[in-house]
């Protein structure tokens, strides 16, 4: 849940960088980005490490099942935000790439600071 705050914090990040580089509509489609991959990896979190303990094939299960959560909502949001919304499709990418990756990055660090 570490790695969801530092996405959230990215995200916002970059949607202000958005909004004040390039004016409200792009500051909104960077957010709608950032918050496409926060809410699915909030979604993966949940329901990966939501059920306690389990036998190997139940917890391969639960993490496959919130991957595919993961980039439904993600989907879900980008279809909203491209589709009804009309937002330029440049900077929710933008946002969508920043979150994703600071995700896998505070993944990352925190691996490398448990193997020393």
């Amino acid at each position: 849940m570490r790695a969801v705050a530092i996405q959230a914090a990215v995200a916002l990040l970059v949607a202000l960088v958005a909004l004040v580089a390039a004016g409200p509509r792009q500051g909104l489609a960077a957010a709608a980005g950032g918050i496409a991959m926060l809410a699915g990896n909030g979604l993966a979190a949940a329901v990966a490490l939501g059920g306690g303990i389990q036998p190997a094939g139940a917890a391969f299960a639960r993490l496959l099942l919130g991957t595919l959560g993961k980039w439904v909502v993600a989907l879900a949001v980008i279809v909203v935000a491209l589709g009804p919304l009309r937002l330029p499709p440049l900077p929710l990418l933008a946002g969508l790439a920043a979150g994703m990756l600071a995700y896998l990055l505070a993944l990352n660090l925190r691996t490398q600071r448990r193997q020393r």
